[in-house]
This record gives structure tokens, sequence and C-alpha cells, in this order.
């Protein structure tokens, strides 16, 4: 087997143990929310992303997105599959999470994934955000940082960077999808939620409660897959 190869699954271990054990932290030391908030509107960039992604995919228009201080977001996009676009914002975010990690513990170049990462989230940015509105600055702010990790950081600092960020993304997704089960008639405004709204306009005989749970459930799965073919199953056949 490379050595290459050996090296970094042992430094994908330690750097993934070591994000599991910041993000606890993170999470139950109330003095460190203010880190946790950039993250948050992350979270959000990503999902509203992912019902722009879905329209584009299945045929329709991405116009832009909104990433509101509060966390919440909105996407507007035209024509394409409501089927796709409604639950892309949710599971794509567990998507990037998942994905993130798999690619963070599998490839030896930390640095390389986090220059992708933020490359893209500069072009997203720029093609459909309103200039300096909040998801503006989400996104290129995230996508420099990103950036200066990928040619300034160490890249076993970067490695862990990206677990956390991979981390934080797919569990806040998770915890978003769970959220809505308990509370699936809730809106914004005058808009409801994506399994409201899946409901209503996809399949209007199953309630919106169950498809945020069959949502939450895929979630979690793929969190799932992305931890065992990265790091527990290598271990396995080694």
């Amino acid at each position: 087997m490379n050595v290459i190869v050996v090296s970094h699954r042992r430094r994908a271990f330690i750097a993934a143990v070591i994000g599991f054990g910041v993000v606890l932290l993170l999470w139950n030391i109330p003095a460190l929310d203010f880190l946790l908030y950039p993250v948050r509107l992350f979270v959000t960039f990503v999902h509203e992303s992912g019902h722009g992604l879905a329209a584009l995919i299945s045929g329709g228009h991405f116009e832009r997105f909104e990433v509101y201080s509060s966390g919440a977001g909105i996407a507007l996009t035209a024509g394409g599959s409501r089927a796709l676009i409604l639950p892309a914002g949710y599971l794509g975010a567990a998507f990037v999470g998942a994905a993130l990690f798999y690619l963070a513990n599998t490839i030896p170049y930390p640095r390389v994934i986090a220059g992708v990462l933020g490359v893209w989230l500069i072009a997203f940015s720029v093609l459909f955000t309103d200039f300096l509105s909040t998801a503006f600055v989400v996104g290129i702010g995230m996508g420099v940082v990103l950036i200066i990790l990928s040619a300034k950081a160490p890249p076993d600092l970067t490695l862990i960077l990206l677990n956390v960020l991979a981390i934080l993304t797919g569990l806040n997704a998770v915890l978003d999808l769970v959220y809505l089960v308990n509370s699936s008639g809730a809106t914004l405004g005058n808009i409801r939620n994506d399994a409201a709204a899946f409901s209503a306009e996809v399949a209007p005989l199953i309630p919106a409660g169950v498809w945020a749970a069959l949502w939450a459930l895929t979630a979690v799965l793929m969190l799932g897959a992305a931890v065992w073919y990265s790091l527990i199953r290598p271990r396995k056949i080694r």
C-alpha cells in the first residue's frame, strides 16, 4: 500500500477525533457561541445553494439567494422540478458535510480541498447573491479564509479545520431536520418551510412531518456512510 495513503489515513483519523472534540467543546461552552455563528450562516449558504443547484440540474433557473443574520435564508428559483428543489436544501447541506468529511479524510491534499471549496464559495457569491448582502459577505469571507488556509496553513491544521467544518455542517443539517419534524407547519413570514411545501406541492397525501423525518434519516445515513468509508472501513481492512 502506498506510504502516503497509509500516513494520511493515520493523520486523518487523528484529525477527525480532534475535530469531533472541538465540535463538542464549541457546542457545550456558551462563551464560544460566537465561533459557531459564522458556521450557522455557512450552513444556510450551502442550504440555499442546494436549492439553486437542484433548479439548474432539473432544467430551471437559479435567480439568487439570501442569507439572513438570524440564520434563515431564501432561494429564488424558476422552473425545474419541485420534487428535487425542495429537499435539496437540507439534504444538500448534509451531503456537503458528508462529502467534505469523506474527501478530507481520504485525499491526502487537504489544502487543495480547502482551495477548491473556497473558489466555489466565491463563485457562487458573485453569481447568485446581491453585492454586499449577508450571503455575499458569508460566501466571500469563508471563501477567502479557505483560500488563505490552502496557501499558508500547515496541512495538518487545514485537515483539522476541514473536519470541524464538515462535522458542524452535517450535524447542523440533521438538527435542522429534527427541528423541522417537530415544527412542520412553521413558516418564514408567508413562506412555508421546505417539508410543508413538499407535502403541499409534490405529495399531498403524506404529511410534512413524515417527509422531514425521511430527510433526516437520509442525512444521518449520508453522514454515517462518510465516517464508515473514510475512517472505519479502511482500518478494518488494513
